[in-house]
Parts: C-alpha cells; sequence; structure tokens
C-alpha cells in the first residue's frame, strides 16, 4: 500500500481553523469581561459623584443658611466649637454626619479656619469627606472660601475597613 501525501491535510487544516476560532472565540469574551467592568466602574464613579456633589451641597448650606463657619478673626478665644459645626452640617443634612468634625486654625497672614467632616449620605449606602477653607483676608482670586469634597460609593464603614472604594471629588470658591 503506497501511503497517499494528501490524507492528513484535511486534519491538519481543521485543526488550524478550530485552534483559530477558539483564538477569536477567548479575544471577545475578554473583551465583554473588560467592557463589563468597566461599565460597572462608570456606575460606582456616578455614585461616588453625587456623594460628593451631596456633601458640597451640604456643606454650601451649613455655611450659607446656617452660618456654620463664620468667624470673625483667628485668635484662640474665637475659635469655633467642632460640636456646634456637626450641630449645623447635621441639620443640614437630614442628621447624617458621622463621626466627630475637626477644626484647626493656621496662623498667618490669611488666618485660616480649616473643618473636615465625614458625611454619611443615602441612609449610609455613600459616604463622603468635606473640607472646608475659611480665610479673613481674600485671597488673590478675590474668594474667601473654599470647600472641597471628596465622595465615596460605598459606606463609611467599609472605607475605614479598608475595602475597594472608588472616589471622586469637586471643589467650589466663593
Amino acid at each position: 500500500m503506497a501511503m497517499n501525501p494528501r490524507r492528513g491535510i484535511a486534519l491538519l487544516v481543521t485543526v488550524i481553523f478550530m485552534a483559530v476560532m477558539v483564538s477569536f472565540g477567548l479575544a471577545l469574551a475578554s473583551l465583554a469581561y473588560k467592557q463589563s467592568v468597566l461599565a460597572s466602574d462608570a456606575t460606582l464613579s456616578q455614585d461616588a459623584f453625587y456623594a460628593a456633589d451631596a456633601a458640597l451641597e451640604c456643606a454650601l448650606y451649613a455655611d450659607q443658611q446656617e452660618g456654620a463657619y463664620v468667624y470673625s478673626d483667628y485668635s484662640a478665644a474665637n475659635e469655633p466649637n467642632p460640636g456646634t459645626i456637626a450641630g449645623y452640617a447635621a441639620a443640614a443634612c437630614d442628621g447624617s454626619v458621622s463621626g466627630s468634625p475637626s477644626a484647626s486654625w493656621t496662623a498667618g497672614a490669611s488666618g485660616a479656619l480649616t473643618v473636615t467632616e465625614r458625611i454619611a449620605l443615602n441612609g449610609g449606602a455613600s459616604c463622603a469627606d468635606v473640607t472646608i477653607y475659611k480665610y479673613l483676608n481674600p485671597l488673590s482670586d478675590g474668594h474667601r472660601a473654599f470647600i472641597f469634597a471628596e465622595g465615596y460609593n460605598t459606606s463609611c464603614a467599609a472605607i475605614t475597613a479598608g475595602g475597594r472604594v472608588v472616589s471622586r471629588g469637586i471643589y467650589e470658591k466663593y
């Protein structure tokens, strides 16, 4: 019996074709997985941004409507009580301030008051850190206050526990 050299070609072509198709299928599956991760990250990022926006609005309301961060000079005698500041912010944010805010004074020509607060939002589902800087003298751009809010897509307890967290920050000068 003579051996026909064409008998193995069909099998070789089939194996190569199947290898290419499996590679193509794995590439599409990998792409679909990455797209789903990106889509969920976009949703988490949106949640974090909304938390930051809500916290910023809360701090603006506490300052402009409730007078939470008003002071006349930066002497130790006139330093505001952080508990009072928390009370104003709690009233503005439906009682959702968690932890105790800290107020600190920066000595110098600008006489800066710095207040930081952590605010739980959405019934504790999301969290935000707010930092308020108030100055006696206007800054070079004419503003006397600067508020920075950093929102998180998860609860305040999950942030301190060290889990995976998406954060977004926004600020306002006035």
